[in-house]
């Protein structure tokens, strides 16, 4: 590893459904681009068992919600947004913004006279995308410092009198009108989930959208995938187990419940890709966004399985064409990069094997902003028979 639909998906299609190929747009010159995610359809399996998240002999380990002083790491969230080097390496990722300007410039006519809400406004970009195409008002939220900045920015490119910068938490703040036509906000997070800026979003389209509005983007789908990864897993995990002769394993057994994030080269990927979870963000609740998903990966190769790999797509589908982009390995890097989640075993595969087990997902209960992640997975294969469950959260 480099370190550093018009068509909805289906969340209840089964396992023989042929791969779908999902067609995003989102360069200057109107090619459509075709990302090559193959995504293998989540099945509609029952996983028979209540799972608790959290496992009692390691939950201490990682329970950590106050990081120094009085600040909570939800304030520290909040700050870190305040710094333009973050906003820098968004605005730079040509896949999210341009994606985001295409919808807006290509859809002008559902912005034309509407009145939107920018939820995490930044540095204002989205706000100032539909200002150019006519909306009627723009109201961009933004809680970090950097609302004083998108004021400014606001100011300087003669959009006052349309946009209103204003600086807050969504869930404390007072809007002068009573509902938006539209809400827009670039909201997911590493692993899609991480950072759960999506409730947010849930809150203020369940407090201000007109009946019938839209959310944009509407539909995000997460996929996941296996790959070899010898040499990065001994460099980041094994490392440990030795340091200059002396033993610090214990710290080994808290890196492999940390994902890591980070870019997969395509040539790595062992197994299928595979839906694990679609989310319509126009009707879901804040509950569908903790989940258990099953999953059957099949190697396409005889090769060695050290971590599985998740990322998210996201789609506008209510516009005049399918618009998106994927994060996936097999397309073009965003600041999102994948993640990856290392397996104590080595897991040894022929072509046609499969690894099949479950994931569930959910907010850490002490801090939400960070998520919990356990993985149950299974082989019975010619050369590996292993059954285990392991425990991540992403922090």
């Amino acid at each position: 590893m480099d370190s550093v639909s018009n068509n909805e998906i289906e969340n209840s299609a089964s396992y023989g459904k042929n791969p779908s190929k999902i067609k995003f747009q989102y360069e200057d010159d109107d090619e459509q681009v075709v990302q090559d995610e193959t995504v293998t359809e989540s099945s509609n399996l029952e996983v028979d068992e209540d799972i608790s998240m959290c496992d009692p002999t390691t939950a201490a380990a990682v329970d950590d919600s106050t990081v120094g002083g009085d600040k909570t790491s939800a304030d520290y969230y909040f700050d870190s947004y305040s710094h333009f080097g973050i906003h820098e390496e968004m605005l730079k990722d040509v896949v999210r913004t341009k994606t985001y300007q295409n919808v807006i410039y290509k859809n002008s006519f559902l912005f034309k006279d509407k009145v939107v809400l920018d939820v995490g406004a930044g540095t204002g970009i989205l706000s100032l995308f539909c200002a150019k195409v006519g909306a009627k008002h723009v109201y961009a939220i933004e809680c970090s410092s950097m609302a004083d900045m998108a004021q400014e920015i606001v100011k300087l490119n003669g959009f006052s009198d349309v946009i209103t910068v204003i600086k807050g938490k969504v869930e404390e703040i007072d809007l002068p009108v009573p509902q938006v036509d539209i809400i827009i906000s670039e909201w997911m997070g590493y692993f899609l989930l991480y950072e759960n800026m999506l409730d947010t979003v849930l809150y203020a389209r369940d407090k201000w959208l007109v009946k019938d509005g839209l959310v944009l983007p509407d539909k995000a789908s997460l996929c996941l995938t296996a790959i070899e990864d010898a040499d990065y897993k001994e460099d980041k995990i094994e490392f440990w187990n030795s340091v200059y002769g002396f033993d610090m394993s214990c710290i080994r057994k808290q890196a492999m419940m940390e994902p890591i994030v980070d870019t997969v080269d395509q040539n790595q990927i062992v197994t299928n890709c595979q839906l694990l979870k679609t989310m319509d963000i126009s009707k879901m609740t804040s509950g569908d966004a903790s989940f258990t998903a099953p999953f059957k990966l099949i190697a396409e190769r005889d090769d060695y399985i050290h971590a599985l790999v998740a990322y998210f797509d996201v789609s506008f589908t209510k516009c005049h064409k399918l618009l998106g982009f994927s994060t996936g390995p097999k397309s073009r890097s965003t600041h999102w990069k994948q993640t990856v989640l290392y397996l104590e075993d080595v897991i040894t595969v022929c072509q046609g094997e499969v690894v099949v087990g479950s994931m569930t997902v959910a907010p850490n209960k002490k801090n939400p902003r960070d998520v919990d992640i356990m993985l149950k997975y299974s082989v019975n294969g010619k050369h590996c028979r292993v059954s285990r469950t392991q425990y991540y959260r992403m922090r």
